[in-house]
């Protein structure tokens, strides 16, 4: 099903690449790029993004082909257009050493599995969870926003070694997960189906 682009959104792309050029990067991680600036109208973006164009590949096809879709909040979970999304922060507690972010990661993992794409735009301590599981996802949008603990935790979600979407800065937010996600999912699965 081809997705109808609307007039405002190729006038918006049009703008943004005669401010910056993109078309060096790889298809996967200028998708990502473009979506996210767009999302967010700051074109530091472009280098603020840390990923890698091969682990893009195989989280593409494994979007595209069913994997699960986790996010830690509702808000990312609203800005995922076109996928049912698993959000499990109304049925999570917080207690003693565990915030409700992090309680409805637990949760989440033990409903999905291993194999799942995780978007994590809003709390630092759901990615910090997140790490602590073993949850082999195929990928992790980790873009949490904050002046404590985004940076630090999007750092160790970099030295974990997992497939992984992050940025170095307290940039970030459910808006910004969602396009990079949602970035993967408009992507084509043939080239012959490339819009923009």
């Amino acid at each position: 099903m081809n997705r109808v682009v609307h007039p405002i959104e190729v006038e918006s792309y049009r703008r943004l690449r005669a401010r910056l050029d993109t078309s060096h990067f790889p298809p996967l991680t200028r998708a990502v790029v473009e979506r996210v600036i767009h999302s967010a109208a700051d074109l530091e973006y472009a280098t603020d993004l840390v990923m890698n164009e091969g682990e893009l590949e195989k989280a593409h096809t494994a979007l595209h082909s069913g994997a699960p879709v986790v996010t830690d909040v509702e808000m990312v979970a609203a800005g995922i257009t076109r996928r049912e999304t698993v959000c499990r922060l109304k049925d999570a507690k917080s207690g003693p050493g565990l915030t409700r972010s992090a309680h409805a990661i637990r949760l989440a993992h033990e409903q999905v599995g291993p194999g799942a794409i995780w978007v994590i735009g809003n709390a630092p301590t759901a990615l910090e969870e997140l790490l602590t599981l073993d949850a082999a996802p195929a990928l992790v949008i980790g873009l949490p926003v904050g002046f404590v603990g985004a940076v630090e935790s999007k750092a160790a979600l970099r030295e974990s070694g997992l497939p992984a979407v992050s940025n170095v800065s307290e940039k970030g937010g459910s808006a910004v997960a969602s396009a990079a996600l949602n970035a993967l999912l408009y992507h084509p699965t043939h080239p012959s189906e490339e819009t923009s």
